[in-house]
């Protein structure tokens, strides 16, 4: 991974079996993935900080690949998400940093995927938390696949690192019911609808 500097990964899956009401015929899974990184421009301004972008590619391949395999195979993720928490000596800029290869690894290894990654991001002390949007992998507007995934880590990140997130999940809200665009009328030319 060039050179970067990765103190930790973590992965993470959670099924949720119930939510009230009806037992549902199927269980709802969300994967999370982080890396926990140095931040190279941590506690000073720099301009040209575009070039890191590249440095990340290999990264987001490998945390989407993993999540991709703890949910079972790339034809069970239905929708995804990205986000990013920069330590005290970083700025949000540095975050951003985060989208195109985030986003771009996803997309690649999950064919179609038309949907725009939706992405948070934002400066944290130690052990902050960050909900990551979860919205359907070929159309923003499925209203069912509208989610969160809570992510935190107790000793991350410190003042000059980065916690880079990607989640996946296989499917819609446990008993939703909030109308809008149905997964069964996806016309798939633009990513929303």
């Amino acid at each position: 991974m060039s050179d970067l500097l990765v103190r930790k990964a973590v992965y993470s899956v959670e099924e949720i079996f119930h939510e009230g009401g009806p037992k549902p015929t199927q269980s709802l899974r969300r994967a999370s993935a982080m890396a926990v990184i140095e931040n190279p421009f941590a506690g000073r301004y720099v301009q040209d900080i575009q070039w890191f972008m590249e440095h990340l590619k290999p990264l987001g391949l490998q945390m989407a690949g993993k999540i991709i395999s703890l949910l079972g195979g790339a034809d069970q993720i239905e929708g995804y998400g990205k986000g990013a928490m920069i330590g005290e000596d970083g700025e949000l800029e540095h975050g951003a940093l985060w989208h195109a290869p985030g986003g771009y690894s996803m997309r690649q290894l999950l064919d179609p995927s038309n949907a725009i990654v939706p992405s948070t991001k934002k400066v944290v002390g130690v052990g902050g938390c960050l909900d990551v949007p979860i919205t359907h992998i070929n159309a923003a507007y499925v209203r069912s696949h509208f989610d969160t995934m809570e992510i935190r880590l107790s000793d991350a990140p410190r003042k000059n690192e980065m916690c880079l997130i990607l989640v996946m999940s296989t499917g819609a809200r446990i008993h939703n019911r909030a109308g809008g665009l149905g997964v069964d009328d996806i016309e798939g030319k633009d990513g929303l609808r």
